[in-house]
């Protein structure tokens, strides 16, 4: 499992000109989190990326999104599963298929607000439109 985490000021999801999802950043940032889930991940990979999304340190002020109290955009993402090392054509057969992925998607995704985080999501397998106004830049790659 493979997640893009930004630090950002906005993010939304558009699906067919319909914003699915946005968040805002306020004063210490929002979270963008782009979530690939891989054909071998174990079966508890989830649960640390979901404490990984909440926990890690990368808003504003070295705070968590859970300590920000922050907002959290999931859009889940299996073009990170590419594999690039070959050729000039990804290969996508780590990642997870459709009905595989999907609920492990909606796990992170129930954890976080679980931890009482504002989560917005984008539309799994829908052709989207992510936006973001990224602050800092702060981007991090997490591998689970």
């Amino acid at each position: 499992m493979k997640a893009v985490l930004t630090r950002v000021k906005s993010a939304s999801v558009t699906v067919d000109g319909s914003v699915v999802g946005h968040v805002d950043g306020g004063d210490t940032g929002a979270i963008l989190a782009l979530v690939g889930v891989g054909r071998e991940d174990s079966a508890d990979a989830w649960e640390t990326m979901a404490r990984k999304i909440a926990e890690l340190r990368i808003l504003d002020g070295e705070l968590s999104a859970v300590d920000a109290g922050a907002q959290v955009l999931v859009v889940s993402q299996f073009t990170l599963m590419g594999a690039t090392k070959k050729g000039r054509r990804p290969s996508w057969v780590d990642a997870a298929p459709g009905s595989e992925a999907e609920p492990v998607i909606e796990k992170i995704v129930e954890n976080l607000r679980n931890r009482g985080l504002t989560v917005e999501t984008g539309q799994f397998g829908a052709m989207m439109e992510v936006a973001s106004v990224n602050d800092g830049p702060f981007t991090v790659l997490v591998e689970c």
